[in-house]
């Protein structure tokens, strides 16, 4: 075995995905924001050296998916194949990394895993059928009951949910309330953030009930057919949670993605699907014998006007539109930074422009190019890394930085905080999911460099001491190496721009830089 293959074998493993996206309709801003959180955290793993398998993929069966078909005049796969391909599409606008996409009407990838999936409940005893008579909602594809509806009507979708008689297959999630609600208190399943874990320790002690676990054929055609039942369907949800084990090769011949990466490290989905995960999932997996991912990282909606956004409301912004009109990083920069991680955000295209304005153009494309400039014009382009001393010389006026109090004493120069002070905050944000918090840190990083700039005035100062002059521009150079090193999970494409204007590689350890060679550009973030 070479030894990039044996680094390889011995890297650390880390699965995450994001929720698999309903394909009723084309791909909105709300579901743009989870495979960009996604996207950041699988490339922050990857720089920590671990080997990333990055699911995602689309939710393909049910009522809502053959009704939304219908009203189009397509045959339904037909239907599902033409949405699909919007996903697909949207993460590739987006640059997002996935090393797996997973269609649930892959009848040779999904479908063997969904039904082993269905068998090991059978065997274990835990599915059961009875008739039953209940409130359906198409929206969330799931029965409801009346305290889940205001004034009648669904709250997430605003309809009348349809009164439902039928005979169906049950599983017995009820046998695992104690069993989920332990492994979530001890840690075991970790639900971030606290509220959402509060949420469902809650929904937990009230106790779970049996749920549904098929519908009939003669009504569901286009779904999983039951193992053993053909006149059954899954239902959506015990099939659709499947492709998190299904992606991998469950249910196939050899396994050996599945024995490779599970239990998933992190489940990222919105708060909607909440109880389907942390509860409906986890009961599947204990009744299948089967581990538990280790963490569900949960968000919130984006709002329009305080409304959730929302393909059956239709109030969506198009992520393929302003992606195209701003570029795809400002999108993602939108989302991760100007957005919640945890709770909802609210969007408008005017607040979109304003912070592009202030934080893209004017705040790190502007700094990016008043250094590249000084640079290129006082020392030809070629920055050499001075003497220690010289460094040390230059420091940061700290009364001027907020991110410290204003009796300290002492003074630092700007390479010094990074390493003792942004760097652990930024892995300590990262750790805790906060991808927000993350991105406040940068910006920090960027304002400190940006007030650096003002105090000594490079532009002045090299007239009047040269070296000193050299020794200011090169802090704002290394802060500048160190801006894109952490934009990197965000803003990939940004970030290999700046490191081309540096003339150095990304990887480059920052320890064994002694220069930097600037080439002119055109700007990173035009203002608008």
């Amino acid at each position: 075995m070479t030894s990039q293959k044996a680094k390889k074998a011995m890297a650390e493993k880390f699965y995450l995905t994001t929720s698999i996206a309903y394909i009723n309709s084309s791909p909105h801003l709300g579901f743009a924001k989870e495979i960009v959180m996604a996207d950041v955290l699988a490339r922050h793993q990857r720089l920590l050296g671990k080997e990333v398998y990055f699911l995602t993929g689309t939710d393909e069966h049910g009522a809502k998916i053959s009704r939304a078909a219908e009203k189009t005049g397509l045959p339904v796969e037909k239907f599902a194949d033409r949405n699909a391909e919007k996903f697909r599409e949207l993460a590739e606008v987006l640059n997002i990394s996935f090393d797996d996409f997973i269609r649930t009407s892959d009848k040779k990838r999904h479908f063997p895993g969904a039904q082993k999936m269905w068998r090991r409940l059978s065997e274990k005893g835990d599915l059961y059928k009875k008739s039953y008579r209940g409130l359906y909602c198409v929206g969330h594809e799931a029965f409801v009951t009346e305290k889940d509806l205001l004034d009648g009507k669904c709250v997430d979708h605003g309809q009348t949910p349809e009164i439902i008689e039928e005979e169906n297959y049950f599983f017995k999630l009820s046998v695992y309330t104690e069993r989920i609600k332990e492994a979530i208190v001890s840690g075991e399943l970790v639900i971030a953030p606290a509220s959402r874990k509060n949420e469902i320790l809650s929904l937990l002690e009230e106790g779970l009930e049996d749920i549904s676990f098929s519908r009939p054929a003669r009504d569901i055609s286009w779904g999983v057919p039951v193992p053993g039942d053909p006149e059954q369907t899954m239902y959506v949800w015990g099939d659709a949670l499947a492709n998190y084990v299904s992606a991998l090769g469950y249910g196939q011949e050899k396994e050996t993605l599945f024995k490779k990466f599970w239990p998933a490290d992190l489940h990222i989905i919105g708060k909607d699907i909440l109880r389907f995960h942390a509860a409906v999932w986890p009961g599947m997996l204990l009744s299948a014998g089967l581990p538990l991912p280790k963490k569900i990282l949960v968000h919130g909606f984006i709002t329009v006007n305080g409304q959730k956004m929302s393909k059956t409301l239709g109030n969506v912004a198009d992520p393929f539109v302003l992606a195209e009109k701003y570029g795809a990083e400002a999108v993602r920069y939108y989302l991760l930074r100007e957005l919640s991680s945890f709770g909802d955000g609210d969007f408008t295209e005017e607040k979109f422009k304003e912070s592009y304005n202030a934080n893209l153009a004017n705040g790190l494309g502007n700094f990016v190019s008043r250094v590249n400039k000084m640079i290129l014009q006082y020392f030809d382009g070629a920055i050499e890394k001075p003497a220690p001393a010289a460094l040390a010389a230059v420091p940061v006026n700290l009364e001027e930085v907020f991110i410290f109090k204003k009796e300290t004493v002492e003074y630092f120069p700007p390479d010094y905080l990074i390493e003792n002070f942004f760097i652990p905050e930024y892995q300590k944000a990262m750790r805790e999911l906060d991808l927000q918090k993350t991105g406040d840190i940068i910006w920090r990083l960027i304002g400190m460099l940006d007030g650096y700039i003002q105090d000594y005035e490079p532009f002045k100062l090299v007239k009047k001491d040269k070296e000193k002059a050299r020794a200011v521009l090169w802090q704002l150079a290394f802060g500048m190496f160190w801006i894109a090193r952490l934009l990197a999970p965000f803003l990939p494409s940004t970030a290999e721009k700046i490191f081309s204007i540096l003339g150095v590689s990304g990887d480059a350890k920052p320890e064994k830089l002694k220069i930097f060679r600037f080439k002119e550009h055109k700007g990173l973030f035009p203002r608008l």
